[in-house]
C-alpha cells in the first residue's frame, strides 16, 4: 500500500514499500490531497506489477506515457518504471543532421554544395553545432532570419538560405527525427532582386572585348554575351567536337542541368558576333586541343577578378552579377526577334524563369514605344482630317446636287452625266411612226 504524507508549505510526498523491503518516497512538491490522492493509486498499481512481475493495467499505462519527464524521472530512481529511449531529437545535434544531408548527397554540384556549407555556416553561428534538434523552436527560427537581416544580407540572399534550412529540417521530419519543421513557417523572400539587373550594351560589350589580352579571353566574354551560356561551367565544358561549323550550331554541354533527363546539353546557333571569335581560337589552337578554352581553365574561379581588370582598362564601370548580366542581356535581345519557346531552347531556362530571373525592359523599348506612339498619332491625325474632309466633299456635292433644277448639268458635267439625267420618253428618242 502507498500513503500520502504531508509536509510544510502544502507539498506531499508518496511513500510505498518496495520489491527489495525497503520504504521509498516521491516527492511531488506543493499540490492538493486530490491530485496526490490520484497520483497514490497509479503508485500502488505500478508497485503492485513491479512486485508481481505483472502487466499494469492500460489505464496507468497511458498515464505513465504522458508524464512530464520531471516525474517520470522520479518514478525511474524509485524503481517503478524503466528510463525512457531518447529520441534522435534528443540525441542529435544540428551539425550531424546537416553533414549527414550534404555527405548523403554525392552528385551534387561543387557550387552548389559552397551554397548548402554557406547556409551551414550560419545556423551554426546562430544556434551552435552542438544544439540538439529537439531545442530549436519555430520562434528561433524566426529570429535566425532577422538576425540575417541585421547582418546587411539582401533580401533574395536570405530567402536562398532559409529555402536550404528548410530543406535540411524537412530531411528530418522525412526521417521521423522530428513531428514538424520548425522553419517551415519562416518567410523566404522572393529571390528577384531587380535592383541587381543590368542590361549589356553591345558597344560596351566591344570595348571589353577590344582590351582583352587574347583570344581566348575574348571569346569568353562573346559566349556569355552573345552566345548565352553560363560562365565558368558552359564556357569551359564546349569542346572543338560540339562545333559544327558546316551547319552552323554549337553544343552546349550543362553540368547544371545535366541531373535532368534530356537536359545534359543543348543546341545554339553559332550566331556571326561567335563565329569570328571562335575561328580566332581555332586557328591558335594547338593540333589536338579538345576543348575551346584551353590555356585559361586553370584558376577558372577568378574570371570575375580579372574580368574586372579587364573592363577597367576599357574605361567600363562594372556593373552586378558580370557574366549573369550578359547571360540575361543576350536572352533578353533574342526575345525580341524570335519566339520565346525558341530563346529559352537556347538558353537553357524555362520561360517562366526567363521571366521572372532574365528577361529585361530597356531603354530601347521606351524610346521604340515612344517612336511608334508619335507615329501612330500622327497617321490617326491625318486619317481623321481626310475622312473629315472626304466627309464635307460629299455632303456639298450632295447639297448642290439637290438644288440642281432637273435637266440642268453643272457645270463641267460630262455628256454621261447630262444623259443620266435625261428623262426618257416610254417609246425612246425616235420618231412614232404612223400604224
Amino acid at each position: 500500500m502507498a500513503s500520502i504524507s504531508k509536509q510544510s508549505g502544502g507539498r506531499r510526498t508518496i511513500q510505498f514499500v518496495a520489491s527489495d523491503g525497503r520504504r521509498r518516497s516521491i516527492r511531488l512538491g506543493k499540490c492538493s490531497q486530490k491530485t496526490a490522492e490520484a497520483v497514490r493509486v497509479k503508485v500502488e498499481h505500478l508497485a503492485a506489477a513491479v512486485n508481481h512481475i505483472t502487466l499494469v493495467d492500460d489505464e496507468t499505462a497511458r498515464w505513465v506515457e504522458a508524464l512530464d519527464s520531471v516525474m517520470y524521472d522520479r518514478l525511474v530512481a524509485v524503481g517503478l518504471v524503466a528510463p525512457r529511449e531518447q529520441t534522435a531529437a534528443e540525441t542529435m545535434t544540428l551539425a550531424q543532421l546537416i553533414d549527414q544531408y550534404i555527405a548523403a548527397r554525392q552528385s551534387m554540384k561543387p557550387g552548389t554544395r559552397r551554397n548548402y556549407e554557406q547556409t551551414r555556416r550560419l545556423l551554426f553561428d546562430f544556434f551552435g553545432r552542438d544544439r540538439l534538434l529537439g531545442a530549436i523552436t519555430a520562434g528561433e527560427c524566426d529570429d535566425w532570419r532577422v538576425d540575417q537581416e541585421s547582418k546587411g544580407y539582401a533580401s533574395a540572399t536570405i530567402g536562398r538560405h532559409v529555402k536550404r534550412a528548410r530543406q535540411f529540417f524537412r530531411a528530418a521530419v522525412r526521417k521521423k527525427l522530428l513531428a514538424e519543421n520548425p522553419m517551415q513557417d519562416v518567410k523566404a523572400a522572393a529571390q528577384v532582386n531587380k535592383s541587381r539587373e543590368f542590361f549589356v550594351s553591345r558597344e560596351a560589350t566591344e570595348k571589353i572585348v577590344a582590351a582583352c589580352p587574347d583570344a581566348e579571353w575574348r571569346l569568353i566574354v562573346a559566349l556569355a554575351r552573345y552566345g548565352g551560356v553560363r560562365t565558368p561551367s558552359e564556357t569551359f565544358a564546349v569542346t572543338w567536337r560540339d562545333v559544327n561549323w558546316e551547319r552552323g550550331r554549337v553544343r552546349v554541354p550543362s553540368s547544371k542541368t545535366a541531373c535532368h533527363e534530356g537536359k545534359e546539353a543543348r543546341t545554339i546557333p553559332l550566331f556571326p558576333e561567335l563565329r569570328e571569335h571562335l575561328a580566332a581560337v581555332f586557328d591558335e589552337a594547338e593540333p589536338g586541343s579538345r576543348y575551346v578554352i584551353a590555356k585559361h581553365r586553370v584558376g577558372s574561379m577568378n574570371l570575375r577578378t580579372t574580368l574586372e581588370r579587364i573592363m577597367a582598362r576599357a574605361g567600363v564601370a562594372t556593373w552586378p552579377r558580370l557574366f549573369q548580366n550578359m547571360r540575361a542581356s543576350r536572352e533578353t535581345e533574342l526575345a525580341q526577334d524570335y519566339p520565346l519557346h525558341v530563346v529559352t531552347a537556347w538558353i537553357g531556362n524555362s520561360a517562366a524563369i526567363a521571366a521572372k530571373h532574365y528577361l529585361q525592359v530597356t531603354d530601347s523599348d521606351f524610346d521604340r514605344a515612344a517612336q511608334s506612339g508619335a507615329e501612330s498619332g500622327a497617321r490617326a491625325l491625318q486619317n481623321a482630317v481626310q475622312q473629315a474632309a472626304a466627309r464635307s466633299g460629299r455632303k456639298s456635292q450632295e447639297k448642290a446636287q439637290a438644288a440642281m433644277p432637273q435637266g440642268i448639268a453643272p457645270i463641267g458635267a460630262t455628256p454621261c452625266d447630262i444623259m443620266q439625267n435625261d428623262l426618257v420618253t416610254p417609246t425612246g428618242f425616235e420618231p412614232v411612226l404612223p400604224a
